[in-house]
């Protein structure tokens, strides 16, 4: 492996992948938020298709510096799996927020704030950053999630495609 560098609070390894398992992945970025800094990594999965898809690079920045709001995609620990999970927030009751991915039928349900990582502050495809879903539109997407009239359109879609 190349040696590594410390560089405005990113691990760079020039030209090389860094595969971790689920929990390393976890804890390093626990690590990272827990002292205010952005963690950047490959997303995997197809729960928030089409904003964030499989293989695009996910910022995750601490809550302090990019609070939890309505529509926003947080990263969590899923209570039942103890598996990182990024979805977005679709609702709010008391300290625990109501998490559902975009192209996910059911809720994650209501999520402690304890267990909220950071919020996704960028995302990147194929090099370029992406901003649908992530302005003011994110409100009716997650109205949308919210109502499971998101995954319909996108079942609609699916058949017409």
């Amino acid at each position: 492996m190349k040696s590594s560098e410390i560089k405005a609070g990113y691990c760079v390894v020039p030209e090389e992948e860094l595969s971790l398992s689920g929990e390393a992945m976890t804890g390093l970025l626990q690590a990272a938020t827990g002292m205010r800094i952005p963690f950047r990594f490959k997303a995997m999965g197809f729960s928030m298709s089409p904003f964030i898809k499989n293989g695009d690079v996910v910022t995750i920045s601490p809550l302090l510096d990019h609070p939890i709001g309505f529509g926003k995609p947080v990263a969590f620990i899923h209570a039942q799996t103890g598996r990182l999970v990024i979805h977005r927030v679709v609702g709010k009751k008391g300290d625990y927020y109501l998490i559902k991915g975009d192209n996910s039928v059911e809720t994650d349900g209501l999520i402690p704030m304890k267990d909220i990582l950071g919020v996704v502050s960028k995302v990147e495809r194929a090099g370029r950053k992406t901003q649908l879903g992530f302005g003011l539109e994110r409100f009716i997407i997650a109205f949308l999630s919210k109502t499971r009239l998101l995954s319909f359109i996108f079942w609609i879609k699916s058949l017409i495609s």
